[in-house]
């Protein structure tokens, strides 16, 4: 009975659907990304290249940094030191810790004496970074928002743009910074190097040219405090503090950006565990914050226009990665069933379609890589290996995106997002 019904004429125009679901919205958004990046370097980006100094602010306002610190031992004082040498002349910097396990409070108590512009809050047990950038926030004095993660180094420049994004516009709620990879030593961590030129780039690039973003990089990213406030602060039931509260704010009618110039160097998993752990995380996050922005935006008050395109994208490619996982496990059990063994559909790619969405890849890479290569002058070094991001990381993307909103939606509403260490890398 499940042969027949496998081997039908409609199940199998069903697989030829979804066979083109899978290899055209892809196909699609990445041409959808290449041209809106490429518009907003021709209109935000192109004249701003040739600065190697930020421009000169009419005035310099108070800046808090906050930064949320959670088993940092080992790289909080290189973090601390970079930050210290920013360029920017008036910002304070408060370090909360989230109940450490380590030395994190005690070297903090060091540094506190070194450092004049540093002040530390100490919160008895981990409640997670939500709730310790709160904390942060209602020490700070300053009325902007700079906040960092305790394993980043921030460029000396970017405070200086993320002020200059604030001062020249007045419905600016929040910035995205532009995050870039330090570890590099193994294949995962030159794929990421790739990844956030020519995927993560290009997809803020284009968000902001079209008037919302989906989350800023919550590894560097700059808030006014009032929009923060009027948002109603940073949840601590969200897993992706990042992705909730920039959705809220735009919900509130501000404007949220990015600053490719908001330049912060970090680290990123570098084995499949890591990287797993990580990209799971951030898929469930993601889907627990766009599901509670559609019951309270979208479904309490007429429809947000500003985040109608936001919504479509993310559920459109929510359903592509549950189609390729259904298209692709049906292909195999009807195979096995009529007599074959398991195997990728052939050459996994249909013939002409493979040659046409790898060549496209290919070249939205390269132009991830150029438009990002004024803030890495060797970057076009990474394209060697960007080749392999399909074989790894679509694979990896797909079926995380498929477990982690899958986690999303039976997770209990009051469950507090606590943080780990993640996996940094090999240093």
């Amino acid at each position: 009975m499940m042969t027949e019904l496998l081997n039908s004429v409609f199940t199998q125009k069903v697989l030829e659907g979804m066979a083109r679901f899978c290899f055209g919205y892809p196909f699609i958004m990445s041409w959808y990304w290449i041209a809106g990046s490429l518009l907003y370097w021709f209109i935000r980006e192109r004249h701003r290249s040739v600065y190697t100094s930020p421009p000169k602010l009419r005035f310099t306002p108070l800046v808090s940094v906050l930064l949320p610190c959670f088993n940092e031992e080992k790289q909080l004082r290189e973090t601390m030191a970079v930050l210290m040498d920013s360029n920017y002349p008036n910002y304070e910097v408060i370090a909360i810790n989230d109940g450490s396990s380590d030395n994190t409070g005690k070297i903090l108590e060091d540094l506190v004496d070194q450092y004049p512009k540093l002040r530390i809050a100490h919160l008895v047990e981990n409640q997670g970074k939500s709730t310790a950038l709160n904390a942060g926030l209602f020490m700070a004095r300053g009325d902007y928002l700079v906040c960092i993660d305790g394993d980043a180094l921030l460029d000396p420049h970017a405070i200086d743009w993320l002020v200059f994004r604030f001062l020249t516009n007045r419905r600016l709620g929040g910035i995205s910074g532009n995050p870039r990879i330090r570890n590099r030593s193994s294949l995962l961590g030159k794929l990421q190097v790739g990844e956030f030129s020519s995927i993560v780039g290009m997809i803020k690039r284009t968000q902001s040219l079209y008037g919302t973003l989906f989350t800023v990089s919550g590894v560097v990213c700059a808030f006014r405090k009032v929009a923060v406030m009027e948002a109603g602060l940073w949840s601590p039931e969200a897993m992706t503090d990042d992705v909730d509260l920039t959705l809220r704010i735009q919900a509130k009618k501000w404007a949220v950006g990015f600053e490719p110039h908001a330049l912060c160097w970090i680290l990123m998993p570098e084995t499949f565990a890591g990287l797993w752990k990580q990209r799971v995380r951030w898929s469930e996050g993601g889907s627990q914050a766009m599901i509670n922005a559609t019951k309270n935006i979208f479904l309490s008050r007429p429809l947000a226009s500003s985040l109608l395109l936001l919504w479509s994208n993310f559920f459109i490619s929510t359903i592509w990665a549950f189609s390729i996982v259904i298209w692709f496990t049906t292909l195999n059990v009807t195979q096995f069933l009529n007599g074959g063994a398991l195997t990728i559909y052939q050459n996994f790619l249909p013939d002409w379609w493979g040659i046409i969405l790898g060549s496209t890849y290919l070249l939205q890479s390269f132009i991830g890589l150029m438009l990002d290569r004024q803030y890495e002058k060797r970057l076009l070094r990474s394209f060697a290996w960007i080749i392999w991001y399909p074989l790894v990381y679509w694979c990896v993307q797909t079926c995380s995106c498929v477990v982690g909103f899958t986690r999303a939606l039976f997770r209990p509403a009051d469950m507090k997002g606590t943080w780990v260490s993640p996996d940094r890398g090999i240093r």
